[in-house]
């Protein structure tokens, strides 16, 4: 077998697998100066009969395009490099991918914990999304189709079940085509699927037993089932996770579709809101005690000097710093804007707070409005509390209008005092602001909005195509170092 070549070119080094399909090779591609290792798989028809082996060869080539539309787009699904005919039968070459099956990884390490569990779903549902996009089902999801690949342990995409249900053609009596075998594995796939009606949920309901199995150890076929519901019996066996970590797998593998996530976008947020939770926006209250007393600050602070000049629904979190007032009539009322470092992450900029502040627009003319509970401004520099909600102090609304662009982080290392009483907007724009300067687009419509305001911004790349090798090793260090910060005291506002 070592010395076989398949359509002349390819070197065979190794079988990877048999079944009822045919094999599976490791081979080397002799056409290319690399010698390149790959995969070829060896499929057959289920029948030898001429007359369906036109139909037969149809579905391979259409089944053949989509993997290579499928590989073509996402790095989480194998490429396809060619597909050939053989002495009646049937060839694909794909991208080999080293790395482990969860299977194999199970074996090594043990039983996954609930953050492997939840890193493996994170990483897996936005292939799934893409690939339901495209109408497709991929019908065999199990932990032997699912590769974690060495160089980057992202989770890869493996053996979509349509191509061997093209090997599975057939006639049936009223002459139509059509296959008789049903793709999937007992255990991992649910009854409709099991009935030859596979739907999008039911690559949901395979994830969902796979992530059973990789917590638990257990197959599907050793798991029991309520005996009213049908659902699987599993929690008791993995004490560990976390209820509302087991309520989404659970709801993943409901027995009835109409009981699952109707999409993998659905049960990733469904993760995300548990990984990520935001709080609902708190509004702030200045309350008036019978004795005026000074407020001790907790955190430090400082003034405010941000490029993050939004909306005053998005800024939920600025105070009425000070009032200095002078002794002579006409004087002119100072506010600075004090911002404390909340304690409750900062919501999402599509997540409206529960009283939205109203903007005061600035004018040389125009008196600060003040609610009328809060004393006069002969009180000396205090922050007085008082049950009414506070008025925003006037801001700018235009980002374009900041001074700073953030250029020094490229001539210098980022110290904590530089972050230091900065609110996640400002800290999401500085380490950005990096990559921006460099051309790079965001994904996030908050922050690409922002950096089209900047003159001096020009885009050039996607985030996909960015070259990382454009930043120094000064530059990286500050985007990790701020990273880092903003994770330490959990200070993100945009999701991406």
């Amino acid at each position: 077998m070592t010395t076989q070549l398949l359509n002349d070119r390819y070197q065979v080094i190794r079988t990877l697998g048999a079944g009822g399909f045919g094999e599976t090779f490791l081979a080397e591609d002799t056409y290319m100066p690399s010698k390149r290792r790959c995969v070829v798989k060896q499929l057959r028809p289920i029948q030898n009969n001429p007359q369906i082996y036109q139909l037969v060869q149809e579905r391979f080539q259409r089944e053949a395009a989509i993997l290579e539309d499928l590989g073509g787009s996402t790095d989480q699904i194998p490429v396809l490099y060619a597909y050939f005919t053989s002495g009646g039968q049937f060839y694909l070459v794909q991208e080999w991918i080293e790395g482990d099956t969860l299977t194999a990884k199970l074996q090594k390490q043990g039983l996954f914990s609930e953050s492997a569990i939840t890193e493996l779903l994170v990483n897996l549902l936005p292939v799934l999304e893409y690939v339901h996009s495209k109408h497709i089902v991929h019908r065999d999801i199990k932990p032997d189709n699912i590769i974690v690949r060495d160089r980057d342990r992202k989770s890869v995409l493996i053996d979509f079940g349509a191509v061997r249900e093209s090997m599975g053609t057939v006639v049936n009596s009223q002459g139509n085509p059509t296959s008789s075998i049903v793709i999937g594995t007992p255990g991992y796939m649910p009854s409709e699927q099991a009935a030859g009606r596979p739907i999008y949920s039911s690559d949901l309901y395979s994830l969902g037993v796979t992530a059973i199995y990789l917590l638990t150890g257990k197959q599907p076929q050793q798991l029991e089932t309520d005996p009213q519901t049908a659902e699987i019996m599993w929690r008791q066996y993995a004490s560990h996770v976390n209820p509302m970590i087991a309520g989404i797998i659970d709801k993943a593998i409901a027995y009835h579709p109409r009981d699952r996530y109707p999409s993998a976008r659905a049960m990733l947020d469904a993760l995300q809101s548990i990984a990520n939770p935001i709080p609902p926006t708190q509004p702030h209250y200045i309350q008036q005690p019978s004795t005026p007393t000074p407020v001790v600050p907790t955190p430090p602070t400082i003034a405010v000097n941000s490029p993050a000049n939004v909306t005053a629904h998005n800024r939920n979190n600025l105070l009425i710093g000070g009032l200095i007032a002078g002794g002579l009539i006409g004087a002119s009322v100072i506010i600075s804007q004090v911002l404390i470092k909340s304690s409750q992450p900062v919501a999402d900029q599509n997540i409206t707070p529960s009283i939205a502040l109203p903007t005061v627009t600035p004018s040389v003319t125009t008196p600060l409005i003040i609610p009328s509970s809060v004393p006069s401004p002969t009180v000396p520099s205090q922050v007085i509390e008082t049950p009414q909600p506070i008025i925003q102090s006037p801001i700018s609304t235009d980002n374009s209008t900041q001074s700073d662009n953030y250029f020094w982080l490229s001539t210098r290392r980022v110290t904590n005092t530089d972050l230091d009483g900065k609110d996640g907007f400002t800290l999401d724009i500085m380490r950005n602001s990096i990559f921006a300067r460099h051309g790079r687009r965001f994904d996030t419509p908050g922050l690409q909005d922002y950096f089209n305001n900047q003159p001096w911004y020009n885009p050039k790349y996607s985030p996909k195509e960015f070259p990382a090798k454009l930043l120094s090793k000064l530059e990286q260090k500050n985007v990790d170092d701020i990273a880092k910060y903003q994770n330490t005291y959990n200070l993100r506002y945009f999701k991406k």
